[in-house]
């Protein structure tokens, strides 16, 4: 993700500052969501395999990156 891009965006919910999730989180998401356990903030269940994320600054939810934009929709957030 492009650093400049990176250092505007923030949480929708608490205006946090986010930073791109590390790989080993991201796998572990995709495992849950392959075994059909992964549900977003909405209570809706992840079907689609994250390509990476946007981590809030507390570190308790994750945005979604999907084919290279991040989905910063509060509903689609999945905690942590």
């Amino acid at each position: 993700m492009n650093a400049d891009l990176l250092s505007i965006l923030r949480c929708p919910e608490t205006r946090q500052t986010l930073v791109v999730a590390e790989t080993a989180v991201v796998a572990r998401l995709n495992e849950q969501v392959a075994a059909g356990q992964l549900r977003n903030r909405a209570g809706q269940p992840v079907t689609a395999r994250l390509d990476g994320g946007l981590v809030r600054a507390d570190g308790k939810a994750l945005y979604p990156v999907r084919n290279t934009v991040p989905v910063l929709l509060v509903d689609e957030a999945i905690a942590l």
